[in-house]
C-alpha cells in the first residue's frame, strides 16, 4: 500500500510540473506573438487637414540668353518642414513626369549624373541614382506595383531639351488624416510630329509611420492638339 501511495505522488508531482511548464510556454508564446505584432504593425498617422500649393509655373528672365522663359517655381517653406512621407510621395509622383531637368555636367555613360528640379529639391540626388530610388522603394518597401515602376529600367533620364517630353505645370499637395494626395497638372510635346497634349491626375497615397501604399490614380482624358512650327 505504501509502494502505491509513492507512485501516486510521483505522478502527481509529475503532472503538477508538466501543467506550470505548458502555462509558462504558453505566456512566453504569447508574449513574442504580442511583440512580433507590435513590430510588424506600423502606427496610423493624424496628419492635419491641409491643402498646399506646391509648385507651379512663371516666367523667368535668363540674363544669359537676355529673355523670359516658363519656368518652375517651388514652395521652399513647405519643402523645409514637410514630413518624409509626404517627401517620398511627391518625388515617387515627380519621377515619372519631367521637371527641368538637365545633365550635370556632360552625361555619363549610364545617364545617372541628371539634375531634375523637384527631385534636386526633395535632396534626393540625381534623377534615377540610387539615393533617388532607393529613398522611394524603403518607403515603398510593401507596395509591389510601386516597386515595379520603381525599376532601374522604368526610371526615365529625359532631359529637357528632348524632342519628345512632359513636364509639370503645377502640383497641389493635400493631407487628412493618414492619406497624401497629390493633383498635378502636365503637359508634353512631340516636335517630330508637331503634337502637344494636356492632362491632369490625383494620386491618393496611404501613410503610416513606417511605410506608404498606392490607394489610387484619376487620371484626365488626355487631350492632343496639333501645332506648326515656323521659322523666324
Amino acid at each position: 500500500m505504501a509502494i502505491n501511495k509513492m507512485k501516486l505522488i510521483y505522478v502527481v508531482t509529475a503532472l503538477s510540473f508538466l501543467i506550470s511548464c505548458e502555462k509558462v510556454n504558453t505566456k512566453t508564446n504569447q508574449k513574442a506573438k504580442d511583440t512580433k505584432t507590435t513590430e510588424v504593425e506600423p502606427s496610423k498617422l493624424n496628419l492635419p487637414d491641409t491643402t498646399i500649393n506646391f509648385m507651379w509655373r512663371d516666367m523667368k528672365y535668363d540674363s544669359t540668353l537676355n529673355d523670359s522663359f516658363s519656368s518652375i517655381f517651388m514652395n521652399i517653406d513647405y519643402i523645409n518642414s514637410m514630413t518624409s512621407q509626404e517627401k517620398a510621395a511627391i518625388g515617387y509622383v515627380s519621377t515619372f513626369i519631367g521637371n527641368e531637368c538637365w545633365w550635370d555636367g556632360e552625361a555619363n555613360d549610364d545617364r545617372r549624373n541628371l539634375d531634375c528640379k523637384i527631385i534636386t529639391a526633395l535632396g534626393l540626388g540625381y534623377q534615377c541614382s540610387e539615393s533617388h530610388l532607393g529613398f522611394l522603394r524603403k518607403w515603398f518597401s510593401t507596395d509591389n506595383g510601386v516597386l515595379s515602376e520603381l525599376e532601374n529600367s522604368n526610371c526615365p533620364t529625359t532631359p529637357h531639351t528632348a524632342t519628345i517630353q512632359d513636364t509639370f505645370s503645377k502640383m497641389v499637395v493635400s493631407t487628412k488624416g493618414d492619406t497624401i494626395s497629390v493633383y498635378y497638372e502636365a503637359s508634353g510635346f512631340n516636335l517630330r510630329e508637331q503634337e502637344n497634349w494636356e492632362w491632369s491626375e490625383t494620386v491618393d497615397i496611404l501613410a503610416t509611420t513606417d511605410n506608404l501604399k498606392l490607394i489610387k490614380k484619376e487620371k484626365s482624358e488626355v487631350k492632343h492638339e496639333k501645332f506648326e512650327m515656323t521659322e523666324e
